[in-house]
């Protein structure tokens, strides 16, 4: 009997993106299968943002193409938005609304209506712990809390698939436990992306690694197997390290 593959969820083919001569990321690729949870590990500025936008249809690829639960971002945009929840670094959130409205908002604008939205509102208000501040302004939340209104926002239409690009920065240690502690759980149900410059996240939550440096991809594989032969910290260092004087990306650094 053939052993199961499972479908692949996020595929990225050959992907590049340059702004004149400057090269943002060049020829990545990848693809993650139902099910995985993966960090895109990289240094600030190394085109993990640029990557994820492109996947999920944010931003054109100059070169390359990308697809979501098997649809082109590109040409097949609105269906593979669809299947995607997308939490972006500083999330689509207004200040004067509060969190049961914008979760109204959005849930409209994606054409979920009457009793659906009412119990789509109430699953990722649970999942979220978002009880207590439902009714309290965004402007007025703290960090955590308004990454968790992201979050909500970006599962309210139940999606297959989840990026996020550094769902933790700027949280406490408290808020990032919690925070980790939903994306493990979502992980059962979910394939999930989420881009990090953060060491111990790599550990705390993925079971893959993608590393990129300079715009190009240096890694994938476990996070047992970027850490085999020394620390993870030092395996960062040795493998963003290299070239720093004469990065092929041009002279100005990486781009986010």
């Amino acid at each position: 009997m053939a052993e199961y593959s499972p479908p692949i969820q996020i595929e990225a083919r050959g992907l590049s993106k340059y702004y004149g001569s400057f090269v943002a990321i060049e020829d990545i690729s990848f693809s993650i299968p139902r099910g995985q949870i993966v960090a895109f590990l990289g240094p600030n500025g190394a085109g993990k943002s640029t990557t994820l936008k492109i996947l999920s249809g944010f931003l054109g690829a100059s070169k390359g193409s990308a697809a979501i639960a098997g649809l082109d971002v590109c040409s097949e945009r609105l269906e593979a938005s669809r299947r995607l929840g997308y939490l972006p670094e500083n999330g689509p959130l207004y200040d004067n609304m509060v969190p049961i409205e914008l979760l109204r908002f959005f849930g409209e604008m994606r054409g979920v209506q009457g009793n659906l939205l009412k119990q789509r509102i109430e699953a990722v208000t649970e999942q979220c712990a978002l009880q207590d501040v439902l009714e309290k302004p965004i402007g007025k939340l703290s960090r955590g809390y308004r990454q968790r209104v992201g979050l909500a926002q970006a599962l309210l239409h139940d999606p297959d698939v989840l990026i996020m690009d550094e769902p933790t920065a700027g949280l406490d240690p408290n808020q990032i436990r919690d925070f980790r502690t939903n994306i493990k759980r979502l992980g059962e149900s979910k394939t999930i992306l989420l881009s990090t410059h953060i060491l111990q996240e790599v550990s705390a939550v993925a079971e893959r690694v993608l590393l990129i440096h300079n715009g190009r991809l240096v890694f994938d594989g476990s996070p047992g197997d970027l850490q085999k032969d020394a620390p993870l910290d030092e395996t960062f260092y040795k493998l963003t390290d290299f070239g720093r004087t004469s990065s092929t990306n041009q002279a100005g650094g990486g781009v986010a």
